[in-house]
């Protein structure tokens, strides 16, 4: 076992572990992120939630094929890209080690992106150019 991977058992789906080991785009933002409760605070914004944690259940929920939140017509057995378990349990993993230093939600959020990756849902580049995407929109005006 690589001391990167932290490995649990899970009868139901045979989860074998999470690999912790860095994310060199994830650990950029751990290390130069700024924390809702500060940017809330010098943009004057009451909301204790930031505005993307709707958007951040809402795709937890969807990766798993969560049923109880999808319409019966978009659920397909067998078909959730991160099972709910597999992504808490990965969550957990990351927020004692190398997460751990950050707030939640930032820290959910950024378990989900690293989970995201290392399943091979999408890359450090496409996730790179759709952070620059969402900067350019935010600051274009």
């Amino acid at each position: 076992m690589a001391k990167s991977d932290k490995h649990h058992l899970d009868s139901g789906n045979g989860w074998h572990g999470t690999n912790v080991a860095p994310i060199a785009l994830l650990e950029n933002i751990r290390r130069h992120g700024k924390a809702w409760e500060e940017l809330s605070a010098k943009y004057g914004v009451a909301n204790p939630d930031p505005p993307w944690r709707i958007t951040l259940d809402a795709t937890c929920d969807i990766l798993a094929g969560d049923s109880s939140v999808l319409p019966q017509h978009m659920v397909v057995p067998g078909s959730c890209a991160l099972p709910s378990l597999e992504r808490r349990a990965e969550e957990d993993d990351l927020s004692e080690t190398i997460y751990a230093d950050v707030p939640f939600p930032e820290r959910q959020l950024l378990a989900l992106a690293h989970s995201m990756i290392r399943h091979g849902l999408f890359n450090e580049e496409e996730l790179a150019e759709q952070m620059k995407k969402v900067h350019e929109r935010l600051t274009s005006a």
